[in-house]
């Protein structure tokens, strides 16, 4: 119809046509020259931007896949025209006093009967498709040789695309039997920092055609090579209408041929597709599947970006004597004594400036003069803030990257003292801003104590205080003192003396119970309280009262009222005179101890 579309007859109704848009559409009468120049040499500058191009050939057997992409002497197809142009723009980018260095590799390899071969090296066999770290397709293994003119080019290519397989059908003599792939990689290494890294790569795909074994009257293997062609594209179409459907699973890996077109269908290519269809009636099928292919791949949205990262410069290796890599000191201390002690005395050098200490730089003549200026100014720099004058220009890469890691680990240390003495600061201000008589008794010399931190205690613990004998009868001497004494008791004991007849005796101090009438009689009355007016969880407070004596003890109190004195438990079933004496002294005896003590 025109540049963008195209219409042909639809087969189950004669009354209708298809219409299909396209980005281009070329007739009988365009020449390689628009083929390539209308579609294929716009995406070439994406490359030099460090991102990734596909260009894929596909269609039906015959119908010319194979000379679009490669052509003839007289009119040269895709792959040719575009290795001219690339090497021709990596040379003016690359040239002397541009920002990049350039540098292009070619790689090529078929994939027949689901083997990847090749085709650079026939011997390597059967090579693995693999996913680095960051989702690019790559082939280990996979030769590459570099190249710098279209006579390098052609001096391995030749060679290597007579080691392709072919075959003759019915309908093509030199019928395509693989998928081949022609892979170029255009490296790129920025000259000046940051000395960045770009990796752009150019798939130019041949693919081989689909078969109707009725027509091409394939039989054994050439009947093997078809299946196994139709059965790669059929998963190609497969992998499409997954993309356009927003499938979760795209089933990139059922197919070589998919897994290695992962980047170019639904990745980060620039894709172009390429389909040829033949124009003559018995190809009608093959040129309406053709054409609704190439209609659903066009919906496939990729997302390009730029394969770009940093990477320190290496300079090139520096020979340095062993008194360079030890240092002044270190090296005085390698010494031996007797060199000391002879010691011939050496002038003192005069004071080199940075462009001397960096003496072994000078020898690189390859170096740019720009180049070398900028690690100089670096070296001056890092010099003038915290290396001490060390030239780390001079020193082995290991230890400059040991000097920097520990000048990093001393800074972030200073930093950490610091921000702690301000908030030490911080919190004696707000200590003597609280307490101003602490200011008053404050004086240089006293050395105040780290705050520690508070920790919550859950219940207070009780302890009991045994004072000695004097301070409590003083204390006992007060009016208003109310203490409650465990005295001590003194035991006699009889000694024989050696030389009396007598025997003597002789006090042995020992401790017993002995409790105040007062604090006996209040124990009593607490205890009686307790007794009458608490719960059962109260009473299994007392020591020797469990679960079932608290019961007791309630309902016997509910059935015959309260109780007027402690020994009324005695009438409850179970207690005898001796568990009440011992329930009476333990009971007591806590009480003292908590009226004394406070909480620990």
């Amino acid at each position: 119809m025109d540049s963008c579309s195209l219409e042909i007859a639809n087969w189950r109704n004669h009354q209708e046509t298809l219409k299909y848009q396209f980005d281009a559409f070329y007739g009988e009468r365009s020449s390689q020259q628009d083929v390539y120049g209308g579609s294929v040499q716009p995406i070439l500058r994406h490359l030099l931007e460090g991102q990734n191009a596909s260009v894929l050939a596909y269609g039906p057997t015959g119908a010319g896949k194979t000379h679009t992409m490669l052509g003839s002497p007289e009119q040269p197809g895709v792959i040719p025209r575009a290795l001219m142009d690339l090497l021709q723009l990596t040379r003016e980018e690359g040239a002397e006093g541009r920002p990049w260095a350039l540098s292009v590799t070619m790689s090529y390899l078929e994939i027949y009967q689901e083997k990847v071969l090749d085709l650079l090296e026939p011997s390597s066999g059967d090579l693995v498709i693999r996913e680095d770290c960051r989702g690019n397709i790559l082939i280990p293994g996979l030769t590459q040789k570099p190249i710098t003119s279209f006579a390098d080019f052609e001096q391995h290519f030749l060679p290597a695309s007579r080691n392709r397989t072919v075959g003759a059908t019915r309908l093509n003599q030199r019928s395509s039997r693989s998928h081949a792939v022609l892979l170029v990689k255009v490296d790129q290494r920025e000259r000046l920092a940051p000395f960045r890294q770009r990796e752009g790569k150019l798939y130019l795909i041949d693919l081989a055609g689909s078969e109707d074994n009725r027509r091409t009257g394939n039989k054994g293997l050439r009947l093997k090579e078809s299946g196994a062609i139709n059965a790669s594209l059929f998963v190609l179409g497969k992998v499409v209408d997954a993309l356009n459907q927003g499938l979760p699973r795209v089933p990139y890996r059922d197919s070589k041929l998919t897994r290695l077109l992962q980047d170019s269908l639904g990745g980060s290519a620039h894709s172009i597709l390429i389909a040829n269809i033949a124009p003559e009636r018995r190809f009608y099928l093959d040129t309406v599947s053709a054409l609704n292919f190439a209609a659903r791949s066009k919906e496939v949205i990729n997302r390009p970006f730029t394969n770009e990262r940093l990477q320190l410069h290496v300079l090139a290796p520096i020979k340095l004597s062993q008194k360079e890599l030890l240092g002044p000191s270190e090296a005085k201390r390698a010494r031996g004594p007797e060199e000391e002690e002879s010691g011939s005395p050496e002038p003192p050098a005069a004071p080199a400036s940075a462009f001397q200490k960096l003496s072994p730089l000078q020898k690189l003549s390859s170096m740019d003069p720009a180049m070398l200026e900028r690690l100089l100014s670096l070296d001056r720099l890092l010099g003038s803030q915290g290396s001490q004058g060390t030239p780390l220009l001079s020193t082995p890469k290991r230890e400059r990257m040991v000097l920097m890691k520990t000048v990093e680990e001393k800074d972030l240390e200073i930093e950490r003292l610091k921000m702690k003495q301000k908030e030490l600061e911080a919190k004696v201000l707000a200590q003597e801003a609280a307490d101003p008589k602490e200011k008053e008794n404050y004086s240089p010399t006293t050395l105040r104590p780290l705050a520690r931190r508070t920790v919550t205690v859950a219940k207070p613990l009780k302890r009991a205080v045994v004072m000695p004998l004097q301070l409590i009868q003083e204390q006992a001497a007060s009016p208003n003192a109310e203490i409650h004494i465990l005295k001590k008791k003194g035991r006699k004991r009889k000694l024989e003396s050696l030389d009396a007849s007598e025997p003597e005796e002789k006090a042995e101090d020992c401790w017993e119970l002995q409790i105040s009438p007062e604090l006996l009689a209040h124990g009593r009355q607490k205890i009686l309280d307790l007794l009458n007016e608490g719960s059962a969880r109260d009473l299994r407070s007392l020591q020797r009262i469990g679960q079932k004596k608290a019961q007791l003890i309630v309902g016997w109190r509910e059935l015959h009222g309260p109780f007027s004195q402690v020994e009324d438990l005695e009438r409850v079933e179970g207690i005898s005179s001796k568990q009440m004496e011992s329930f009476l002294k333990a009971n007591i005896l806590g009480l003292a101890a908590g009226q004394r003590c406070g909480p620990s």
